[in-house]
């Protein structure tokens, strides 16, 4: 059996198994291909969640990795933060990440970056549709090193790799504002507990252009690393080991591409 089918094969399954309207979520899909049409799919976790995203492949695919999947291990990096943890999520797409953290964690605070704009449109319906909003800021904007601009890919339907690796493809370029990595680490006051970075290669600018000494009340950190030329993962690991995060497990999916977690204390569980 080749990749791709084995692949289309168990989204069916958890399409069925995981998600209360999993019969209606697959007949929508199928549609698409065929019709164009539904534009949108609302996806029901439990009873008292729901994400809508673009009927696309790259807007559905971060549903499944983090409301099936648990490809950031919530529950084993995040059960012993306390009773309000704050958590940082830069990259956030439609809001997957910020609201199954807010979730499971009834007393949390979240700050949600999503740079791109079409996408943050998503970030934050996904916020209100939850009844979240109190607890969860969906912004529109990117964090760098420092404040200002960045320009990335943006194709409008929510892609999960829009972002600076594909700047070269053709695909619509924008340019968003910037809020400074040391501002963002700032959550209702204070330092994040947990954060959270997917941004397909906006990592390195983000984390390496940072001081050390900003990451200092940070316990946890999740981030997924990417192929960037003049970049590599090793540079990542050396500064968070500076600044006293010290890799607890890494996941590689391909040369260069992976997943890693840092912590500053011990994770139970």
């Amino acid at each position: 059996m080749n990749r791709s089918l084995s692949l289309a094969l168990r989204r069916v399954r958890q399409t069925l198994t995981e998600f209360e309207n999993g019969p209606s979520l697959l007949l929508a899909m199928a549609r698409q291909r065929l019709t164009g049409k539904p534009d949108e799919l609302v996806f029901r976790p439990t009873s008292d969640s729901q994400i809508t995203v673009p009927n696309r492949p790259g807007a559905r695919v971060p549903v499944y990795e983090i409301f099936v999947e648990d490809d950031y291990r919530l529950g084993w990096f995040s059960d012993d933060l306390g009773e309000r943890p704050v958590a940082l999520d830069i990259g956030a797409h439609v809001g997957c990440f910020s609201v199954a953290f807010a979730k499971k964690h009834p007393g949390a605070r979240v700050d949600a970056y999503e740079a791109s704009p079409s996408t943050s449109v998503f970030l934050k319906r996904n916020i209100a549709d939850n009844g979240v909003e109190a607890r969860v800021h969906g912004n529109n904007l990117a964090v760098r090193a420092v404040a200002g601009t960045l320009e990335l890919t943006d194709n409008g339907a929510a892609s999960g790799h829009n972002g600076v690796l594909h700047l070269d493809h053709e695909a619509e370029r924008v340019s968003v504002r910037s809020i400074a990595m040391a501002q963002a680490l700032q959550v209702s006051g204070r330092s994040a507990d947990l954060v959270k970075i997917d941004t397909e290669g906006g990592e390195y600018d983000m984390v390496l252009g940072s001081d050390p000494g900003d990451w200092a009340g940070v316990r946890r950190v999740v981030l997924e690393y990417h192929d960037l030329p003049g970049h590599s993962w090793g540079e990542l690991e050396t500064f968070f080991t500076s600044a006293g995060l010290h890799l607890v497990h890494r996941r590689e999916f391909l040369e260069r591409l992976g997943m890693a977690w840092f912590s500053r204390d011990a994770v139970s569980g």
